[in-house]
């Protein structure tokens, strides 16, 4: 891995950060939080600007619609958008860093061009259907059942957590297919579109009182055999893949985010006198030191996600998929994550209290981070298993 930039990814950068200081000030203001379908237009806006200036889908191959960049300039972006205060992915994240990234591996060649590059422009988004609520942590356990009916599956059960179900297009949908079979091996990867006869979203409210999550029941949905993404009844390695790019790839994004606000912090500690708190000082500078390292190891999950083929051959960041590596990354950036915004509290003193404040929303949304893209018992658990080489437990 060559940490060092060479003189055309000066290049790069500087072109990058040119295009943004001339399109950002000319942004309109952001919607509301509440605001969804305000925040899906607002998100789609910017990725359709992105995509006319040739940044969307920068890291995926060029077979899939991206522009073939290399890992480093991949950070590049990141670093560069995040320094400018761009907008984040936002209701786009769902389709362009998970079922984005998964048709691109494991996609038809009429899939991908189906998929892919409206994904790409910001013509449809995606929302995730993994979650179930009686299977908790066991993703293995869902009951959401396909039946086959000629060209078409009917799907009924419940899904939750279901996240921008409000304002999405198509749903990556997890169904068990042959309930005789072992659990890990009759379940299917389905794209379900959202307008189908049968759904129905019932949005939930966060303690940070957001609605980007929604429970999901499906009544008899009939999709189309030709939405399956791969072979049916072997769903669960299908999404070993979606999971390898959500843990693996898909938060690089807010680690930059995090060292921004470390930054802020440290400014927001001078300023109001909590700078004199040597044990302050010494969380602040620890967690810089954390940070510098999981952004090393970013820098190895992306470069090997780019370096690795997909089972179709297809190599790419979207093509190649992220090693177990992004389960160590997810460990440990979900708990940095949390004590990063318990030492915004530290910093804030009252100001903690004000509902209002950026960082005192974060910090409610930080609580989620153990449990999302898989809770930390199950990447301790991979991690022990698949990179430790541990017996499985009991």
């Amino acid at each position: 891995m060559d940490l060092t930039y060479s003189p055309e990814e000066e290049d790069f950068r500087a072109r990058l950060r040119g295009w943004l200081g001339e399109v950002l000030p000319k942004l309109p203001a952001k919607p509301a939080a509440s605001d969804w379908p305000g925040r899906r237009a607002y998100d789609t806006a910017w990725q359709r600007m992105l995509y006319d200036a040739g940044y969307a889908g920068l890291h995926w191959p060029r077979d899939a619609g991206g522009q073939g960049a290399t890992p480093t300039q991949h950070l590049i972006f990141l670093e560069e958008t995040e320094r400018a205060g761009a907008p984040y992915v936002g209701a786009n994240f769902v389709g362009l860093l998970h079922a984005g990234p998964t048709l691109a591996a494991e996609g038809s060649a009429a899939q991908r061009a189906r998929w892919l590059p409206p994904i790409l422009r910001g013509d449809e988004v995606w929302c995730q259907g993994f979650s179930e609520p009686d299977a908790g942590s066991d993703l293995a356990a869902l009951r959401t059942w396909a039946v086959r009916d000629g060209d078409a599956y009917v799907v009924s059960g419940t899904k939750i957590w279901t996240s921008h179900a409000e304002v999405a297009d198509w749903c990556e949908l997890l169904v068990r297919t042959d309930p005789a079979a072992p659990r890990h091996r009759g379940i299917s990867w389905l794209a379900m579109p959202m307008d189908a006869p049968g759904v129905t979203v019932r949005p939930l409210r966060t303690l940070a009182g957001s609605t980007e999550f929604a429970e999901l029941f499906l009544d008899e949905v009939r999709v189309p055999v030709a939405h399956r993404v791969g072979a049916e009844n072997d769903g669960w390695r299908v999404t070993m893949v979606t999971l390898s790019f959500e843990r693996g790839t898909a938060f690089v994004g807010e680690v930059v985010a995090c060292r921004r606000v470390l930054g802020a912090l440290a400014r927001a500690a001078r300023a109001n006198g909590r700078w004199d708190d040597a044990v302050l000082r010494r969380r602040l500078g620890r967690l810089s030191a954390h940070f510098a390292a999981l952004w090393r190891l970013t820098q190895w999950n992306v470069s090997e996600a780019m370096g690795a083929p997909s089972r179709a051959g297809r190599r790419g960041s979207t093509g190649g998929v992220p090693g177990v590596g992004g389960s160590v990354f997810k460990l440990r950036y979900s708990h940095l994550r949390q004590e990063l915004y318990d030492t915004a509290a530290e910093v804030l003193g009252a100001g903690a209290l004000d509902a209002d404040h950026e960082w005192v929303a974060d910090r409610l949304s930080s609580l989620s981070y153990t449990i999302a893209a898989g809770t930390s018992q199950i990447q301790q658990n991979i991690v022990a298993e698949r990179i430790l080489g541990l017996p499985k437990g009991r």
